[in-house]
């Protein structure tokens, strides 16, 4: 490990993070390695406690490292990439990453639609109807999304509960009701958790995550979806691709 410089205009911290992030980066560091414990760190480097907790609490903010309590610090695994460009299935997305995602359905209603959900939806007056679908998105064992989806009734007007346990609900979109889904509209920021959703993925108090609004459109300009889905922040990243 290098060490820091006092004759170096950066922070003494900063410093500590880079060298910490360069040994991840070249491998020296692998995820799931223990990092060295503040006071070793600070025995190497000629720093003070709070410089070494800077830095260490720098890398664990931006999910480049994680602490558990009584056990110390350690590499992240690195976060699962998603394009937003492309318009996929969470199931099918995680697939293409070799990743096995498995889906428990929390609630499935048909419910009077609020006058907010029917305009998400472009429904017509006269539709009062909907699907609600509550999921929670788990990759190789570990809770990853919450996702909410309201789907308009009178689409899939015989849309079952055990109809969509293990499936991806576009490829049913597709194969059972012959929609070609064309485009989708999305949003995002960043929300603090509430203890129902840290607990269902297993999160702590004050942990921060992505709120993901998304509109989904058909070929002919109707809305077949609005979906809210709560992403945990430190274990994915999002890549957008810009074209000329």
């Amino acid at each position: 490990m290098r060490k820091v410089s006092k004759q170096n205009p950066l922070p003494l911290y900063y410093q500590l993070k880079e060298i910490i992030q360069e040994m991840i980066e070249n491998e020296e560091l692998k995820p799931g390695d223990p990092v060295p414990p503040e006071r070793e760190l600070c025995e190497i480097h000629g720093i003070s406690r709070m410089t070494a907790r800077k830095a260490i609490m720098a890398l664990v903010n931006e999910g480049i490292l994680y602490r558990e309590q009584g056990k110390g610090t350690f590499v992240s695994e690195p976060k699962i990439n998603q394009q937003l460009s492309q318009l996929k299935g969470f199931t099918e997305e995680m697939a293409e990453k070799g990743l096995r995602a498995t889906t428990q359905i929390l609630s499935f209603k048909i419910k009077e639609a609020t006058k907010k959900i029917k305009n998400h939806l472009n429904m017509d007056e006269k539709d009062n109807k909907v699907i609600e679908i509550r999921r929670l998105r788990i990759v190789e064992d570990e809770p990853f999304s919450i996702e909410i989806v309201w789907i308009p009734f009178n689409m899939c007007p015989d849309l079952k509960k055990d109809v969509l346990e293990g499936k991806s609900l576009y490829k049913i979109f597709k194969e059972k009701y012959g929609y070609t889904l064309d485009y989708a509209k999305q949003t995002i920021e960043p929300i603090m958790l509430n203890e129902y959703e840290r607990d269902l993925l297993k999160l702590d108090k004050k942990s921060l995550a992505l709120l993901f609004r998304r509109k989904t459109y058909l070929d002919d300009g109707r809305v077949i979806e609005y979906t809210k889905a709560i992403y945990r922040s430190d274990k994915y990243k999002y890549e957008i691709v810009l074209r000329s």
